[in-house]
């Protein structure tokens, strides 16, 4: 493990720096914000990481009290990743820096990896209320939880229970989200989401 680097400064942003500014730290924050994450399931979500960068960066976030490293009980028995209380903090950071970032999106690149659940904490700021949410992208699959306490803020794959709403979108329309360029409920009047499900979730995205 690395000898922490430090601004030296006696400034609260520049201490938080030096515990999450280092390259890839926060993105691992992201994919934690989805629950216990195995070595490999981190290494496969976050393309052009390397293997020794990522073993470093789980040390020091470790060290720094943002993750915990743990052993799953049989037949499970891997050991996995996870935020702590203090990572779990980062959210609303994550959040005002997607929103920060979002009007350097534009047009996806050749080169730019995609995920759906990648579209998570965006849509997270969008929705209000209370439920589990299931998104559908030609991406791929995921799940939200909306305004509750829960230990996974999103989830890869179908919802694990009947979701209060179903969500079938576009990345172009989760983009425009993330933007500000268009509202979850003005995209749905405009038929460029399609919602299902019964919870009051749904019926809110539809009543608009």
């Amino acid at each position: 493990m690395s000898p922490r680097r430090s601004y030296d400064q006696y400034c609260s942003a520049a201490r938080a720096l030096d515990v999450v500014g280092d390259r890839w730290t926060l993105l691992i924050v992201r994919e934690l914000f989805a629950g216990p994450r195995r070595y490999t399931d981190l290494h496969a979500d976050l393309p052009g990481v390397s293997t020794d960068v990522l073993a470093s960066r789980l040390k020091d976030m470790e060290r720094d009290g943002i993750a915990t490293r743990r052993r799953l009980p049989p037949p499970g028995a891997a050991y996995v990743y996870e935020l702590t209380p203090r990572g779990r903090r980062l959210l609303p950071v994550l959040r005002a820096l997607g929103e920060w970032g979002a009007d350097d999106l534009g047009e996806r690149r050749p080169t730019d990896a995609v995920r759906a659940h990648w579209f998570a904490l965006p849509l997270l700021g969008a929705l209000e209320g209370e439920g589990l949410v299931e998104v559908r992208l030609e991406e791929g699959d995921f799940h939200l939880h909306v305004g509750r306490d829960e230990e996974a803020v999103y989830g890869d794959g179908p919802a694990p229970a009947e979701p209060d709403a179903r969500l079938l979108l576009s990345a172009a329309t989760c983009t425009a989200v993330a933007r500000g360029e268009t509202t979850l409920a003005d995209a749905v009047r405009e038929g460029r989401i399609t919602v299902t499900g019964d919870g009051t979730l749904a019926k809110a995205l539809r009543e608009g």
